[in-house]
């Protein structure tokens, strides 16, 4: 068993009750051999395994957006995934992704069980994945830019947070100040003090837990805050 498995099989706790639970049972029966006792299991804190399930489920409603699902879209999803967990892994996961995608994905039922059960910056680190890998093929569709602001606003993910994780990946007017969550007339001191609470929101200890692969995605979402925030600095020769 891969990396992916032992994540699946030795790691889920909340992901088999509600929605999910329908979904991932029928994902699992055609995937991976899971015994009793992990099926079974009564753990409550959110663990590689729930995320996991949780993004490929969310990835499976965004690629369903409009209506079909194209190869090419999939042969982006295991890209993504190679650069991120490695090709062992990319490829158990777009496996389970593709069981996942031949059943009906109820977003609003799966988003408010992965809302009640995980903590904010874990899914504001599911939302920071979403917009990647829409992103994947260098624009990201209108369909699924709606999809995905859908599930935003099921998850709780505020406004600001939203655009801020757009325009780490699609650069619009003001890209930086959007990152940062402020407003192009902020003053010096309004701007380091926006930098210091994005900086404590995303550090990537928060959501470590989750194992290195998701906590240097977490890095790479760091590095994005830090460029917004030189880039203001030397606009404003802020010292």
């Amino acid at each position: 068993m891969g990396k992916f498995g032992k994540w699946i099989g030795a790691g889920l706790g909340w992901t088999f009750g509600g929605a999910l639970g329908a979904i991932i049972g029928f994902a699992f029966g055609s995937f991976i051999d899971i015994s009793g006792e992990d099926i079974l299991s009564h753990e409550r804190k959110t663990t590689t395994g729930d995320f996991i399930v949780s993004l490929l489920t969310l990835i499976a409603g965004v690629m369903k957006a409009d209506g079909r699902v194209l190869k090419s879209e999939l042969d982006y999803v295991k890209a993504y995934f190679v650069q991120v967990f490695g090709r062992d892994t990319a490829l158990e996961a777009v496996r389970m992704l593709k069981n996942i995608l031949e059943q009906e994905i109820p977003l609003r039922e799966v988003c408010m069980q992965v809302k009640q059960r995980m903590d904010y910056s874990s899914r504001l680190q599911l939302v920071h994945f979403l917009f990647g890998i829409a992103n994947a093929d260098g624009q990201i569709d209108k369909s699924e830019l709606r999809t995905i602001e859908e599930i935003c606003g099921y998850l709780g993910i505020a406004a600001a947070d939203i655009e801020s994780t757009k325009n780490m990946f699609v650069k619009s007017s003001g890209w930086a100040y959007k990152i940062l969550e402020i407003d192009p007339g902020a003053s010096d001191e309004e701007v380091k003090k926006a930098y210091r609470m994005m900086a404590v929101k995303h550090h990537p200890d928060k959501v470590s837990y989750l194992g290195e692969d998701i906590k240097r995605q977490a890095d790479e979402k760091f590095k994005r805050i830090n460029e917004a925030y030189e880039t203001i600095k030397k606009e404003r020769g802020i010292k």
